[in-house]
């Protein structure tokens, strides 16, 4: 019995779907807007660089042309996680999930983060991903709880003080 295709269809699309907060995916567009408007640049410069001549010598044609293949790349994977893309808002339960923001203490250090998707993540900007080694100890705790995360660097005890 071969299962219905309109389902399996459905299915595969959740599947392939990209978790982003609201401003992660904002980020993306305006990202997608400002390398658009450098590709025309890049696209002059490599037209510029076309007409000097000899292209098997020309460098300012190769750096052109490796400028341009590098936005085009860019654009691409960007237009890929818009495809995929769907904001997801945080369920503000008191549980943590994706889009929580945590404050946790670990020995006499507090941190607070945003718990985000992989694509999103960024530990300077103080977002962690829902699949690093604390993300996932910390999904479905809540205020109170502590969590001991097993990390390549060891062991280490973290407390949640606050779910936002």
């Amino acid at each position: 019995m071969i299962p219905n295709s309109d389902i399996m269809v459905s299915m595969i699309d959740l599947l392939k779907k990209i978790a982003f907060t609201k401003e992660g995916y904002q980020k993306v567009q305006d990202d997608i807007r400002v390398l658009t408007e450098k590709r025309v640049g890049a696209v002059v410069n490599l037209r510029t660089a076309r007409e000097m001549g000899d292209l098997s010598e020309n460098g300012a044609y190769k750096a052109a042309r490796f400028e341009l293949s590098a936005i085009d790349r860019e654009l691409r994977r960007l237009n890929y996680l818009l495809r995929f893309g769907v904001v997801v808002e945080s369920a503000h339960s008191g549980v943590i999930d994706f889009g929580s923001t945590i404050t946790v203490k670990t020995g006499d250090k507090t941190m607070t983060f945003l718990l985000v998707d992989g694509y999103e993540s960024n530990p300077k900007e103080h977002k962690l991903s829902v699949k690093s080694p604390i993300g996932r100890a910390l999904v479905g705790k809540k205020v109170g709880d502590q969590v001991i995360v097993v990390a390549p660097a060891g062991k280490t005890t973290y407390v949640i003080l606050e779910v936002k």
